[in-house]
This record gives C-alpha cells, structure tokens and sequence, in this order.
C-alpha cells in the first residue's frame, strides 16, 4: 500500500523486467528461437549428450555448444580444450 497522494493502493506500473534488457528488442527473439532450436535435440540425442558430457566433467551446454561452434565430439583424448573450457566457466554466463 502506498501512502502517496493520488494513489489507489494499487500495485506499481513499472513492468517486470525484460528478458532483453533494457535496450530495444533487436533480434532478441530470432536469437531466441535459434538457441532453443539448435539445444533442442530429440530424446535419444539428448541423453547421449549428457552422459557423454557428464563422463568428461563437463556440463551438457558446454558439450552441445562445442559440438555446435566447432563441429567436434570431444572424447576422454582431448583433455586440452576440456581443461580450456572447464578454466572459462566464470567468465560464461
């Protein structure tokens, strides 16, 4: 309740946040609509991924995300970029 003059005791005007920010849409919901579409992998794929993942001390967005940008299934041999990625974590949002 606020105690201000002309107030209806209402709740604030002021939306919620966006999910874009506070800049202007932009792309904002192409990008959207990409992301979930290349992480969305069928059933089967997906569970293949996690274990995969899992297995290499990685997360399944970090695995799927190597898979996507460089075309490369990571296995137990390739323990340089697993060390670069898992030494990248703070800076990923």
């Amino acid at each position: 309740m606020s105690d201000a003059p002309l107030s209806n005791g209402g709740p604030p005007l002021d939306d919620d946040p966006r999910p874009w920010g506070p800049n202007g849409i932009g792309n904002y919901f192409e990008w959207s609509a990409a992301k979930k579409k290349a992480f969305d992998a069928p059933y089967a794929i997906a569970v293949m991924r996690a274990r995969r993942a899992e297995a290499l001390g990685l997360t399944y967005n970090e695995y799927t995300l190597e898979i996507l940008e460089r075309g490369r299934y990571l296995s137990a041999a390739d323990t340089d970029r697993i060390a670069e990625i898992i030494a990248k974590r703070p800076v990923r949002y």
